[in-house]
């Protein structure tokens, strides 16, 4: 039977629910899931006897082919989004920067250009909001219609992208309006701007000073502060990239208080530490990114957040620039690094090795986090994010006892380093499904170009936890 595949025997694994099953895909849904289905006629039939079946990763936050900082990332649609599904991620959210006096539309259009006839996988964007005034407010309906239900407002980059409070408001309350959500990029623009000129005084140009100009205590001040804002806006509100106990603990106190907050962390921030800008020389301007790697006492804290459910999401925030072409602009200064990492093709399979495999989580957490929460959030529930009758047909299915090793040797990043070259990994992928076409089999993509759909998501009110 034409576009039929047959997965026997998997260990389906979702975040509520852990069962042996058979599951049948046709023409790119899920179409039946139970004890046995017997084998259709002309169907692919593949036996996952051994194998666990995970929704494909959903990954919320992506930077490909952004202008950044004087040049441009280095992963573009393409390459980000084959590196994505040969690392089990299925779908990908990325963020359109429109400059300030444009027009958001226009952004969206040029954005739209450069995922077409590039992505492999389904795609959505946010809209970054890097000023507020009555043409952006006009044109928020507008995105809304199209399916950009998310805004991201930069409480940093002050003098480039960063929204002052009153303009920060507007945007709450416009988007709580029109049944978006609004996040934020949590640090004070203000204390990094005097810290970074108070360094650069002193001679202090290295990218070990990068942490030293970025504190934990500026992202904790931004976090709180977005947090009662969006409080006097009576809107939810989502921290991007949260790397540090000090904006762990007021999600923590919002939450616990029925404020409706949610926070993504990284696997950069559970697995690597700030020791790596000081033992590196100007190699550690690869590990620099905003906020920066912080404590290693922290990472904890971070672990238990998402096992308890403070955290509920992993996201990548890729954005790469390879070091000998990119990274290189800030040998003079620090803060002329372009800021970023390459991750999209490593969060699931650190996240399974790191936290499953060392039980900081249970299989149900590290789908939960991985794909349905970030699905959820971001109005992609219940066509992607699950394994349910109906929904697509993005699946991975994970070897557990599948081993190997991080290296830029075999990466599908378009960079010429790993951020987390050495890590030793237990349990890797062996077959990427999107919409029940196999992309992805033992690390390779074997997809067709340009395959990838753009998503229109829904209003959150309707997706809500």
């Amino acid at each position: 039977m034409k576009n039929t595949l047959l997965i026997k025997g998997a260990e389906v694994i979702t975040a509520s629910d852990e069962s042996k099953a058979d599951v049948l895909v046709r023409d790119g849904k899920i179409a039946e899931i139970a004890d046995k289905i017997a084998p259709t006629f002309g169907a692919e039939t593949i036996d996952a006897k051994g194998l666990e079946l995970y929704p494909g990763g959903v990954d919320v936050h992506t930077h490909f082919a952004l202008p950044f900082m004087g040049t441009v990332s280095a992963d573009d649609f393409e390459t980000g989004t084959r590196a994505a599904a040969c690392g089990g991620t299925t779908a990908i959210i990325d963020f359109v920067i429109p400059s300030k006096g444009g027009s958001t539309l226009d952004a969206l259009a040029e954005w739209r250009k450069k995922a077409e006839g590039k992505a492999v996988v389904d795609y959505g964007f946010h809209m970054a909001l890097v000023e507020f005034n009555d043409k952006v407010a006009a044109e928020i309906p507008k995105l809304v219609q199209e399916g950009l239900t998310s805004f991201k407002c930069f409480l940093a980059y002050k003098g480039a992208f960063m929204v002052d409070d009153l303009q920060f408001l507007g945007v709450l309350s416009a988007a709580k309006k029109h049944g978006a959500l609004v996040s934020i990029h949590a640090e004070n623009g203000d204390m990094l701007v005097y810290l970074m000129n108070q360094l650069l005084a002193e001679g202090k140009t290295g990218p070990e000073y990068h942490p030293v100009a970025h504190p934990a205590l500026a992202e904790g001040e931004a976090t709180h502060r977005g947090i009662r804002l969006a409080e006097m806006a009576g809107a939810p509100l989502y921290i991007v990239h949260l790397s540090c106990n000090e904006s762990l603990k007021e999600v923590k106190a919002a939450r616990c208080r029925g404020q409706r907050v949610y926070a993504e962390t990284c696997p950069q921030y559970l697995l690597l530490d700030e020791s790596l800008y000081r033992k590196n020389g100007f190699e550690a301007a690869k590990w620099v990114m905003s906020p920066p790697l912080r404590e290693k006492a922290g990472q904890e804290k971070l672990w238990k957040g998402l096992r308890d459910g403070f955290l509920q999401t992993v996201a990548t925030d890729h954005c790469s620039f390879d070091f000998k072409k990119q990274k290189v602009m800030g040998k003079e200064a620090f803060t002329k690094i372009p800021n970023g990492i390459p991750a999209v093709g490593d969060r699931m399979n650190l996240l399974y090795t790191y936290g499953v495999k060392q039980g900081r989580l249970s299989r149900t957490q590290f789908a939960a986090v991985t794909s349905t929460n970030p699905a959820r959030l971001f109005g992609l529930y219940p066509h992607k994010g699950t394994i349910s009758v109906g929904a697509d047909a993005d699946l991975v299915l994970y070897d557990p006892k599948k081993k190997g090793t991080v290296s830029v040797k075999t990466s599908k990043h378009n960079v010429d380093y790993s951020a987390f070259e050495g890590f030793k990994l237990e349990g890797l992928p062996v077959l990427t499904l999107s919409r029940g076409e196999i992309v992805a089999k033992d690390g390779e993509f074997v997809g067709k170009k340009a395959r990838g759909r753009y998503i229109k998501r829904a209003r959150f009110e309707t997706h809500e936890d």
